[in-house]
């Protein structure tokens, strides 16, 4: 499996509609998509699921008021529950003679949602329509759960692949897990990490705690378990901190906001920030890291209301 900063042919993303994801405050949703579009569309192809007709001209309508290059945006018709693309899209893999392929994972909702069929579907949808040979684990995973660096090394975390809350393989062993790895994703070595970060609908997805950055370095969050730190640096890697939002709230929740939640795209890195003191530390650390890229902050406090960011609702696939 490539590393997110290989060369992208497009993202994949799927257009919001479903209000009960932000309930009470849907209405700014489609504006923050609007601004995402319009950066990710000036350095690369978006392909965006639309729900239906009518959500494709409210698409566009919005793309066009943000200024978005139309000419880089293709919308396809196809129904889903969420957006969070990167959760239930295939995972896209490569050969050394650099022939794609798609490994098409299970889905089950984070072993919480029932309304997720739709998005289930959709890799065997998208592997018809980019006519690419698929392979099928019969795992459940989704791609916030881990993180690779390209070169056999993933991240993820015994809270979300191992624990039973939440459980996505009930009966499968770390050895098994770290087996169908290596065999569908080229994976040589399996960092495990503790606990993902407080507010986490999905129980421990590791895109809110630690990214590689290179093939040699990954950020790792101020709340995370210092055995992690550890974990890391045993594997032969450097650990940069990243600091973390103060907690934000909505209705007395807690929401997963993480400045981790960043994309890679051609060229851009695209950073969540939540109006917050740290917004600026973040996005200096990441321009250190990322010094061939702009990075890019793109105000989150709204979309973190639906539990995801800019990494769960994108998903690359490379050129």
């Amino acid at each position: 499996m490539p590393a997110e900063w290989v060369p992208h042919e497009a993202t994949w993303i799927a257009w919001p509609h479903n209000r009960r994801d932000w309930p009470g405050r849907f209405a700014p949703i489609p504006w923050v998509y609007g601004e995402i579009v319009r950066k990710l569309a000036a350095v690369e192809g978006v392909r965006i699921l639309v729900q239906n007709q009518a959500i494709g001209k409210q698409a566009r309508r919005v793309l066009e008021k943000c200024g978005a290059n139309l000419d880089a945006v293709e919308f396809i018709s196809r129904e889903t529950d969420r957006v969070w693309t990167r959760d239930y899209c295939p995972l896209f893999v490569k050969n050394r003679k650099g022939e794609r392929a798609l490994t098409a994972w299970r889905f089950n909702g984070w072993a919480k949602y029932p309304n997720h069929t739709r998005d289930a579907a959709v890799p065997s949808f998208l592997a018809k329509r980019l006519h690419l040979p698929v392979s099928t684990p019969g795992m459940v995973l989704e791609g916030g759960s881990i993180d690779v660096n390209g070169q056999g090394l993933l991240l993820t975390t015994e809270e979300c692949l191992l624990s039973d809350v939440q459980q996505r393989n009930p009966g499968m062993t770390r050895e098994q897990i770290e087996q169908r790895l290596g065999e569908f994703l080229g994976v040589t070595q399996v960092i495990w990490l503790k606990t993902g970060i407080a507010g986490d609908d999905t129980h421990g997805h590791v895109d809110d705690l630690a990214r590689f950055v290179d093939e040699e370095t990954v950020v790792l969050v101020d709340e995370a378990d210092p055995s992690d730190a550890v974990s890391l640096r045993r594997a032969g890697l450097k650990v940069v901190r990243l600091p973390m939002p103060r907690p934000l709230l909505f209705d007395r929740t807690r929401v997963p906001a993480s400045y981790a939640n960043f994309y890679i795209a051609n060229g851009l890195v695209l950073v969540p920030t939540f109006n917050d003191p740290n917004d600026r530390a973040a996005l200096n650390t990441l321009s250190k890291l990322f010094r061939d890229r702009e990075v890019v902050g793109i105000n989150c406090t709204e979309l973190i209301w639906g539990l995801g960011a800019l990494h769960c609702m994108t998903q690359q696939q490379p050129a």
